[in-house]
C-alpha cells in the first residue's frame, strides 16, 4: 500500500475513493468524512494539516498564485469533458495508469481525458 495519503472533494463519488484505494492508496472522502459544506479554507486547512493530495473538480484550487506548487501535499484538478460519473473515473483511471501518485506530491495537476499537465514545485512561473 502507497504512503501517499488522499482526500476526494465533495464534487467526487466514493466510487472515486474505491478506485483509488483499490490502486493502493488511502482515499477518503470529504463526504464520508463528514465535511460536505466545509468552506474551501477550512477543507483546504485540514489537507494540508494531514498532508493529503487533495483530488478535486473545483476550478477554485487551479490558481497557481494561491496554491504555488511545492506550498502544500499536492492538488489533483480533473476536467473531464462532462461531470458524469463515467467521465470523471475515466480521467482518473487515466491518470493512474500513467502515474503513481507520489510523482505529483507537491504539484498543481490539471488533468483531462487526453492530457495531464504538471506544475512542479521547481518550475519557474
Amino acid at each position: 500500500m502507497s504512503s501517499l495519503r488522499i482526500k476526494l472533494d465533495e464534487n467526487l463519488a466514493q466510487s472515486h475513493a474505491t478506485l483509488l484505494q483499490e490502486a493502493g492508496y488511502e482515499a477518503d472522502s470529504v463526504f464520508a468524512e463528514g465535511l460536505s459544506g466545509t468552506s474551501d479554507e477550512s477543507l483546504w486547512e485540514q489537507v494540508v494539516d494531514e498532508e493529503r493530495l487533495f483530488i478535486t473538480l473545483d476550478l477554485d484550487f487551479s490558481d497557481v498564485r494561491r496554491f504555488p506548487p511545492g506550498s502544500h501535499p499536492g492538488i489533483l484538478l480533473l476536467r473531464p469533458q462532462s461531470g458524469s460519473l463515467g467521465s470523471v473515473s475515466s480521467v482518473l483511471e487515466r491518470v493512474l495508469l500513467e502515474y503513481e501518485l507520489e510523482e505529483l506530491r507537491g504539484c498543481l495537476v490539471v488533468a483531462d481525458e487526453l492530457h495531464t499537465r504538471i506544475r512542479r514545485p521547481h518550475d519557474s512561473g
